[in-house]
């Protein structure tokens, strides 16, 4: 009898819905499914590329007539950070980036001269540097005019002092 007591006792505690290897082997693969589903959400995402969509670096800037001789044109330094210049030989855009540290300068109409806010830089009508730490002269940008008459500027094109680029075709529109 007593080892009839025994086997019963044996057998309930063996007779339970799963047993201890069932449970661990469900538990494996329930981890297993939730890594390959949290891989597969984080694979979809490189679907979808982070894109900044900035506006394009091309712009029309009026007509030619539009710009006396002489003045340097204000017009688009708040939207596109660029002044447009029209001397005797014709018209160039300047970048209004400062050479030091990439602060806006501000055209001072007096006296005839950029004059940077942040450490003084001065630069010519011209946009050669002639006072303060900036190291070179402002940029120029690529103008061009369009089948219309109206003037493109560039901003993605470039043409540095130091590089001797000024006087290439595309610094400066012949009018």
């Amino acid at each position: 009898m007593a080892e009839a007591k025994g086997k019963e006792k044996k057998e309930e505690v063996v007779d339970t819905i799963w047993s201890r290897r069932d449970f661990f082997s469900l538990a494996g693969w329930a981890s297993f499914m939730a890594a390959l589903g949290l891989s597969s959400l984080y694979f979809a995402r490189l679907l979808f590329p982070r894109v900044l969509f900035e506006p394009s670096p091309i712009f029309k800037a009026g007509y030619p007539s539009d710009y006396t001789v002489g003045a340097v044109s204000t017009k688009y330094i708040q939207d596109q950070r660029v002044w447009i210049v029209r001397d005797e030989e014709g018209i160039y855009v300047i970048y209004g980036l400062c050479t030091h540290l990439g602060c806006t300068p501000r055209w001072l109409n007096t006296e005839s001269k950029y004059k940077c806010p942040c450490h003084g830089s001065g630069f010519t009508k011209e946009g050669m540097h002639f006072e303060g730490p900036a190291p070179r002269p402002l940029e120029r940008l690529k103008i061009s005019l369009a089948p219309d008459g109206q003037i493109i500027v560039d901003k993605s094109k470039k043409f540095l002092w130091e590089k001797g680029q000024w006087g290439q075709p595309g610094s400066k529109l012949l009018v």
